[in-house]
C-alpha cells in the first residue's frame, strides 16, 4: 500500500491511541484512577492540580494523553475531508473515527464523576468498563481501517461474498466478546490480587467469591475458543476463499500475533498478572485486533475497485 502524507498521519494517529490506551490500562493496574478525584474534566477541581501524589500525575498524564488524541483524530478528519470527495471511504472512516474517541471521553466521564473508579468493586464498573473496551476497539479498527483506505486500499464490499464474511463476522464478534471478558478479568485481578496460582484458581472456583472472581475464568476460555476459531478461519480464508498476497501477509501476522498474545496470557495467569505483563498483554490484544480488522477488510474488498485504485489516485497528491 502506498504511504503518502494522509496515510503516513493516519498510523501516526493509530499509534498514538494505542499508546494512550495502555497508559489508560496503567491508570486502572495502579489503582489511580481517582487521583483527581470525581471531578472531570479539571482535576481535583482546578485546572492545573497539585501533582505532588503519584496517581494524580498519572491520571493527569492520562487526560493530557487522550486530549491530544482527540486533537490528532480531529486534524484527521479535517485533512481527510480536505482531500477527499464526499462519502469516499477515507473521510467516512475519519468521522466514525471521532465519534468513538468522542464516546471514548464521555466513558472516561462517567467513569471519574460516578466514582467507579479504584477500588470500586461494582459490577456497574465491570459492565462500564467492558463497554469501555468494546468502543477502544471500534476506535482502533476506524483508525486503522482509515489509514489503510488512505494508503489507496480498495473498498469493502459485504455483498456477494459467501461464506468468507460470515466467518470473519464471526471471528470480530468473537474477538469483542473476548475483550469485554478481558475487561472483566483485569478488573478482578487488580481489585483481588492473588498470592499464590493456587490460592486464584481457589478464588475462581469458591461459589462465595466475589462475582468479579467467578466470571474471570470466562476470559481464557473464551481466548482458547476465539483463537482457535480465528486460527481456522484465518487459514481457511486465505488459502480457499481469498489468496491474495495482501491477505495472506495480513494471515501471517495475525497468527504470529495470536499466538504470541495467547503465550502472554499463560504467563499473565501464572505470574499473577504483574502490571508490565498485563499492559503488554493488552498492546498484544490491540494488536491483534487491528491486524483481524484488516485482514477481513483484504478478504472482503471490492475486486472492481482494485482496477480504481490503478488508475484513479485514491491517496491525494496535493492536500491543501
Amino acid at each position: 500500500m502506498k504511504l503518502n502524507r494522509l496515510a503516513a498521519f493516519a498510523w501516526g494517529v493509530v499509534a498514538w491511541n494505542l499508546l494512550v490506551i495502555v497508559w489508560g490500562a496503567y491508570v486502572r493496574a495502579s489503582v489511580s484512577g481517582d487521583g483527581c478525584g470525581s471531578h472531570w474534566p479539571l482535576c481535583n477541581g482546578e485546572v492545573i492540580p497539585d501533582t505532588g501524589l503519584a496517581k494524580t500525575l498519572i491520571e493527569l498524564t492520562h487526560r493530557l494523553t487522550s486530549g491530544v488524541a482527540l486533537v490528532l483524530v480531529l486534524a484527521l478528519v479535517i485533512r481527510a475531508v480536505r482531500a477527499y470527495p464526499k462519502w469516499h471511504r477515507v473521510r467516512r472512516g475519519a468521522v466514525w473515527s471521532l465519534i468513538f474517541i468522542l464516546i471514548e471521553a464521555l466513558i472516561g466521564a462517567a467513569l471519574v464523576r460516578f466514582e467507579l473508579v479504584a477500588d470500586n468493586a461494582s459490577m456497574t464498573r465491570a459492565v462500564v468498563m467492558s463497554v469501555h473496551l468494546v468502543n477502544t476497539f471500534l476506535l482502533l479498527g476506524a483508525l486503522s481501517l482509515t489509514a489503510w483506505w488512505a494508503g489507496g486500499a480498495p473498498a469493502l464490499k459485504l455483498r456477494g461474498q459467501g461464506i468468507a464474511s460470515a466467518l470473519l463476522a464471526v471471528g470480530l464478534f468473537g474477538m469483542i466478546l473476548l475483550a469485554a471478558s478481558g475487561a472483566v478479568a483485569a478488573l478482578g485481578d487488580t481489585l483481588f490480587p492473588a498470592t499464590s496460582l493456587a490460592e486464584a484458581f481457589k478464588q475462581d472456583m469458591s461459589p462465595t467469591a466475589h462475582i468479579l472472581l467467578r466470571l474471570r475464568v470466562l476470559h481464557p476460555t473464551l481466548a482458547v475458543l476465539v483463537g482457535c476459531y480465528i486460527l481456522v478461519t484465518a487459514s481457511y480464508v486465505s488459502n480457499f476463499l481469498r489468496p491474495g498476497l495482501w491477505t495472506k501477509r495480513l494471515m501471517s501476522a495475525l497468527v504470529a500475533l495470536l499466538l504470541t498474545q495467547l503465550a502472554a496470557g499463560l504467563l499473565n495467569v501464572y505470574l499473577l498478572a504483574p502490571i508490565p505483563l498485563q499492559l503488554l498483554h493488552l498492546f498484544l490484544a490491540d494488536a491483534l485486533w487491528i491486524a483481524l480488522i484488516l485482514f477481513a477488510a483484504s478478504s472482503l474488498t471490492d475486486r472492481a475497485a482494485e482496477h480504481e485504485a490503478a488508475v484513479v489516485n485514491l491517496s491525494p497528491a496535493v492536500e491543501h
